[in-house]
């Protein structure tokens, strides 16, 4: 265990004396991680729980994973310190883990992974898990990418060319029907492999899971569609909302608007670019950007947060002189780097007019604050977040597209006032799901207790 760094050189010992034969495991790896999972961990710890966090790395930057620490005021257990190549992250996350996972059991301890959504963290934590015979609390069950059919849109309204999707002049009118195309749960369609390698992740993580805690009921149909067992998924929101709702209040005190002045009057998109998918395409990455250069030329005010994906990609297409150009020569156009406290993330979206992002979980806390969503996808994982009316897709095949469906999202009432879909006081319904299964017996069972035979 020696790459491993544990806050405590008691770390087995204290837990082995711990009263509860349950060790409740929170991992994290990722900012949306801490960001999920930490309104658990302290559930927990308010219940009085044998429970620890879990670090695996991957995230270490202060900006992705310290500052936010920090800011939810929580310490690492321990950290398995990975680095490398996706492969090499994936092995050291089960073999690290698959360590302690053993030690723990070989004191007489059950683990109790709760992994979160689609990371690489959550697939490979859950494989360590269940290796040991442990079956996880997966949180954020269920996600799967829906896709519009985009055929279906071409003969229903003649918008787009047959030979790809180019958008055919822009016409007034023809975002507001695309969007009420979105809005029919009818008109999508499964398939996707993207995100890629979420779609993956989320997938090879139910097949180790024990509580499936989906965040609305579309995720709850994608699992009994698939064969879980009905009795084992529970509709619980998602626990962004805690969070989000948590540093609106803690928002009051950011100081991100002396950084950012030109942010305190709102008026402003928000663009997010960091999916593999758009980031290694020169077409789709091209299609985005312009849309957002359009934008700047025209005056609109644009905040373009980056990742490490995205500044490669400005490196991988020759852009990034052009970006230092926008930024000296267009005070509308403000570039920075991904923030370190969520607190000042969540202060200056509650001011922004639209959020256009490649993201996952952007597509939830716009819903959970009111903001309209634009979503540079062919499709989501969130789909059910554009049904209600607050999110709207925007391929990343036509620039004028991109900032046609900006524009009209831009300050959008309609959109803005989209049902809030993914509950409230999440953890706690989260917990108490955990609660009465552990009343009634393991979160693995056998095949007997499954069948209770």
């Amino acid at each position: 265990m020696k790459e491993i760094t544990f806050q405590s050189s008691h770390f087995f010992d204290d837990l082995a004396a711990h009263a509860d034969r349950h060790v409740h495991l929170i991992m994290i790896a990722t900012k949306p991680d801490i960001i999920k999972q930490v309104p658990l961990y302290k559930e927990l710890q308010k219940r009085g729980h044998c429970v620890i966090l879990g670090h695996t790395g991957q995230h270490y930057d202060e900006n992705l994973s310290g500052g936010m620490l920090k800011e939810f005021d929580v310490q690492p257990d321990f950290n398995l310190n990975v680095r490398g190549a996706m492969f090499e992250v994936v092995s050291q996350i089960i073999g690290r883990l698959g360590e302690v996972m053993a030690e723990l059991k070989k004191r007489g301890k059950i683990v109790i992974p709760y992994v979160h959504g689609d990371t690489t963290t959550a697939m490979a934590a859950s494989n360590a898990g269940f290796c040991h015979g442990f079956a996880s609390v997966h949180v954020e069950a269920g996600i799967r990418t829906l896709t519009p059919d985009f055929s279906q849109w071409l003969v229903a309204s003649g918008k787009w060319q047959s030979n790809g999707l180019q958008a055919t002049g822009h016409k007034p009118g023809a975002i507001s029907e695309w969007r009420t195309f979105l809005m029919d749960a009818e008109n999508w369609q499964r398939g996707s492999l993207e995100p890629y390698p979420e779609q993956f992740n989320t997938r090879a993580s139910e097949a180790a899971t024990g509580i499936h805690l989906a965040p609305v009921e579309l995720d709850r149909q994608f699992l009994l569609g698939e064969g879980f067992p009905e009795d084992r998924i529970f509709v619980v929101g998602n626990s962004v909302v805690d969070a989000t709702m948590e540093a609106m209040e803690r928002a009051k005190d950011s100081k991100v608007f002396e950084r950012h002045p030109e942010l305190a009057d709102g008026d402003f998109v928000r663009f997010c670019i960091h999916r593999r998918e758009n980031c290694l395409s020169e077409r789709r990455f091209r299609a985005i950007y312009d849309a957002m250069k359009a934008l700047i030329l025209d005056g609109r005010k644009v905040l373009l947060i980056t990742m490490i994906q995205t500044e490669a990609a400005f490196e991988r297409f020759g852009l990034k002189e052009e970006v230092k150009a926008l930024v000296r020569d267009h005070p509308n156009f403000i570039h920075s780097p991904v923030w370190a406290e969520y607190a000042d993330v969540v202060a200056a979206m509650s001011r922004a007019s639209v959020c256009a992002t490649d993201s996952g979980s952007m597509q939830e806390e716009m819903n959970a604050m009111g903001i309209p969503c634009v979503t540079l996808r062919f499709g989501s994982d969130r789909s059910e977040s554009v049904m209600c009316g607050g999110n709207i897709i925007a391929p990343p095949t036509d620039s004028g597209f991109i900032k046609q469906c900006i524009e009209f999202a831009w300050d959008n009432q309609a959109m803005k006032n989209a049902p809030k879909i993914y509950g409230h006081d999440v953890s706690r319904q989260c917990i108490d799901v955990v609660e009465k299964v552990l009343g009634e017996g393991e979160v693995f069972r056998t095949e007997e207790e499954r069948l209770r035979l």
